[in-house]
């Protein structure tokens, strides 16, 4: 594929808000977990929330998208200059040529809770939670599509924890086929209860924080992030990173558990290699979705092992933020490119007795070296598997 600059990013998460807080957290291994603070009952694991949500209500003109999902994409959008660049697309392109295309797996769910939480006497939604466009899966596209001005297509994408990786799929495609000229990706997911307390039904939490690829992990932490990227045509921002490729696959293995030999994730990497023209001896640090489950690991580390040499570095970095479900994709696409800006190589934070599966390609502590070429990796519920591939601008092969 023609790559695509990535012209502005930004994220948010527990380890801090915004590329500078971000950069920071990795560079000194520090960790955003805490002990789970946020359920509306008690619930013995570790999370990664947000701060300051609580203390910033939505502006005024948008007070009919309130929920905390909303408000933490509105604190995404206002940090380094990125609500100014998209402005700045939209007004040389024209609102109708600006697409948004966001990953979410939760929407504003929280805030439905809430409302069921709060029923009146007649069993109805409490009178300040009457509010349809908020109670719905759609919620944070519309609101950010109407925060944004723009007019072009949009879409949500749903497929669990690939939901805002694919988005970058979509966007490329769009602009492939000539029916806009930039688009907005992304995710969000806030923490809720529906989150929580389904993966703890489900075994997957850990009372502890998470411990991706360690032998003796035992399940993972819940996260909330933003994140958003811009992409636009590649001589538009000649300095900027590019997306040189991507690669999805659905294998439907089963509901929760990965292909037991990574079936799915493989042929989603190798379709981001075969995308990108890239040979995998020359990708210098990959992003693993390492939720520090026992399966995902396991799996995912066997496939880095048999795929990619030594050279490669490879690690998860949920350890920090923990696991932020429909914003992973976005999260850790951006921490890809933080580690090409600065070659960083994040060490994988939590993994203090490595599993026997993990390679020589683990970077169990922070290096530094120069990243040409990043992956990230990002694999869903359901067999929904996503790769992205991102290089610094210039680079040639």
């Amino acid at each position: 594929m023609n790559p695509l600059a990535v012209s502005a990013y930004t994220v948010t998460s527990a380890i801090g808000h915004g590329l500078v807080a971000h950069l920071h957290a990795l560079e000194h291994a520090r960790s955003g977990l805490r002990h789970n603070d946020f359920s509306s009952a008690p619930l013995d694991c570790w999370i990664g929330r947000v701060d300051g949500i609580e203390d910033r209500p939505l502006p005024t003109a948008f007070a009919r998208w309130e929920c905390r999902n909303d408000r933490l994409a509105w604190l995404g959008l206002n940090q380094d200059g990125f609500l100014e660049r998209v402005r700045a697309a939209r007004d040389r392109y024209g609102a109708k040529r600006v697409a948004l295309l966001l990953g979410t797996s939760t929407s504003s769910i929280g805030a439905t809770e809430e409302s069921y939480r709060r029923l009146d006497a007649d069993g109805g939604l409490p009178d300040d939670m009457l509010w349809p466009p908020v109670h719905a899966p759609h919620s944070l596209s519309a609101f950010v599509a109407e925060a944004l001005g723009i007019e072009g297509p949009c879409l949500t994408v749903s497929t669990a924890c690939s939901s805002s990786a694919k988005v970058f799929a979509n966007a490329e495609r769009l602009m492939r086929l000539g029916l806009v000229d930039a688009a907005v990706v992304g995710g969000v997911d806030t923490l809720c209860d529906s989150v929580l307390f389904g993966f703890n039904a489900l075994e997957l939490v850990s009372p502890e924080p998470c411990r991706p690829f360690d032998a003796s992990r035992n399940g993972i932490s819940i996260g909330e992030a933003a994140g958003f990227a811009l992409l636009e045509r590649a001589d538009v921002a000649p300095h900027a990173p590019r997306l040189l490729g991507y690669g999805e696959a659905s294998d439907a293995h089963h509901m929760s558990t990965p292909h037991p030999e990574g079936l799915g994730a493989e042929l989603a990497l190798r379709d981001a290699l075969l995308r990108a023209g890239l040979d995998a001896s020359q990708v210098d640090y990959i992003n693993l979705h390492g939720t520090a489950s026992q399966k995902n690991d396991e799996v995912e580390a066997a496939l880095v092992s048999r795929s990619f040499p030594a050279s490669t570095r490879a690690s998860s970095t949920k350890g920090f933020t923990g696991h932020t479900l429909g914003a992973a994709g976005i999260v850790e696409a951006v921490i890809a490119l933080l580690a090409i800006e600065h070659d960083l190589i994040p060490g994988n934070l939590g993994g203090d007795t490595p599993d026997a599966v993990c390679g020589a390609q683990f970077a169990w502590r922070n290096e530094k070296q120069r990243v040409n070429v990043a992956l990230s990796n990002s694999f869903g519920f359901g067999g929904n598997n996503a790769c992205l591939a991102f290089a610094r601008a210039g680079f040639s092969g």
